[in-house]
């Protein structure tokens, strides 16, 4: 047994145990004799794979070429259905709404023209008055007493007229005397001398006193004329629209400001005018006002007047446009819109924002001309969201494609599939 484990083993032997002598007895293994053509038999089919393998591959590299060949003569071929617009020319006249403010066609601000106080107010805020109302009262006792004295002062001025005039025609009737007594050697010259002298120094005083009467019948006018600035009155029909006195008050005057006066019937709609909207522009213009809080009324009025040049800041044209407002439905100082209806000054086109492209190049359109596409630069004047309205690059009637293809390019023929006219 000992033996038996002692000895080693072969790979070539295979031990087998004896049942009938209890032992083990080691036997050669005999392997299994390989056929000789398997190996060559896999080469064969890994080397055929290979091969179909890479033939596969080779065909399928030429139908994509074949397929890209006939992609890019298809490209060069193939031409496109366009949709297209046509281009129309614009309206004669330029609808334009801007903001505006309405002002009172006439506005005084009334200020006192004399010293005094307050004796009757006689209108408040919102008070409609016509020309010449008596809108307040002034009291100035110390101005009636100024009339006096310079009425008194008058007076004595022309006492001093006529006393000058008495001593005129004393000294003339003595000149005239005397000159002929010089004459035939009654008197000597000196005495001729001294009448013709103050002959002319009473003519002289005379001219004195009418001047004095002159300038004290003016300043009295002056005062009447403050006497009768005591009452105040309307300029004009209006409406008071700011107060600032009441009975009692004292008033400097120049300096007191008492009453706001504005002609409500006739409303004066101040709108600035961009400078490329403003050509064209010009009194007679038709104008439509709108007030936010009055939808339902429109106020129609024309362009009456423009300033002759533009704000060098805003780049934008004064316009007033005159609104009749008999019933008062419009006031001073509201904010409202103001479309004008313009006339075109240079012509314009219409065509569809989706035949507008915007690229490295600019703004142009695609223009279809015989079944070709042309490149055509414009210009945008006004962007009306679905429309724009451009100057120039192309003429009513052109046809432009809508929403081009981004390879289009200039000189691609193309198919006109539809034309629909905007």
């Amino acid at each position: 047994m000992s033996e038996i484990l002692e000895r080693p083993r072969n790979a070539d032997v295979q031990d087998r145990f004896d049942p009938e002598t209890d032992r083990v007895i080691a036997q050669p293994s005999v392997a299994p004799k390989r056929r000789g053509y398997g190996g060559a038999l896999f080469g064969a089919s890994a080397l055929l794979l290979l091969a179909g393998s890479l033939a596969l591959g080779g065909w399928r590299h030429y139908q994509g070429r074949l397929e890209v060949a006939a992609t890019g003569q298809e490209s060069r071929t193939l031409v496109p259905d366009v949709r297209v617009a046509t281009v129309r020319a614009g309206a004669s006249k330029i609808n334009v709404t801007l903001p505006a403010t309405t002002t009172a066609f006439e506005a005084a601000n009334i200020f006192a023209r004399t010293n005094g106080y307050i004796e009757k107010r006689y209108v408040d805020i919102g008070d409609r008055v016509k020309a010449g109302a008596l809108l307040a009262d002034i009291t100035a006792p110390e101005l009636d007493h100024q009339i006096v004295q310079a009425k008194a002062t008058l007076t004595q001025d022309q006492a001093t007229l006529q006393q000058t005039q008495a001593s005129q025609e004393l000294a003339q009737v003595t000149n005239a005397r005397d000159s002929k007594l010089v004459t035939q050697g009654w008197l000597t010259l000196q005495q001729g001398d001294n009448d013709r002298l103050t002959l002319r120094a009473q003519q002289a005083a005379v001219a004195v006193a009418q001047s004095n009467i002159a300038a004290q019948e003016a300043a009295i006018r002056v005062l009447e004329q403050e006497k009768a600035y005591q009452r105040v009155v309307a300029p004009f029909d209006g409406v008071i629209t700011q107060r600032n006195i009441d009975n009692g008050s004292l008033v400097t005057s120049g300096s007191t400001f008492m009453f706001t006066l504005m002609h409500p019937n006739v409303i004066r709609t101040q709108v600035f005018v961009p400078q490329d909207e403003a050509f064209g522009l010009g009194p007679g213009v038709d104008a439509v006002v709108r007030v936010p809080e009055i939808p339902d009324r429109t106020f129609p009025g024309k362009v009456t007047r423009i300033a002759s040049a533009l704000q060098p800041g805003s780049r934008t044209l004064l316009t007033e446009i005159d609104v009749p407002n008999p019933d008062g439905a419009l006031s001073p100082g509201i904010y409202c819109t103001v479309e004008l209806f313009i006339p075109r000054k240079t012509p314009s086109m219409i065509i569809p924002a989706d035949a507008v492209v915007f690229d490295e190049n600019g703004l142009h359109v695609a223009v279809v001309e015989n079944g070709v596409a042309h490149m055509q630069k414009i210009t945008i004047a006004r962007d009306f969201g679905k429309e724009v309205e451009v100057h120039d690059g192309v003429k009513p009637g052109d046809q432009v494609i809508l929403n081009p293809m981004v390879n289009l390019a200039e000189g691609s023929r193309v198919a006109v599939r539809k034309t629909q006219t905007s």
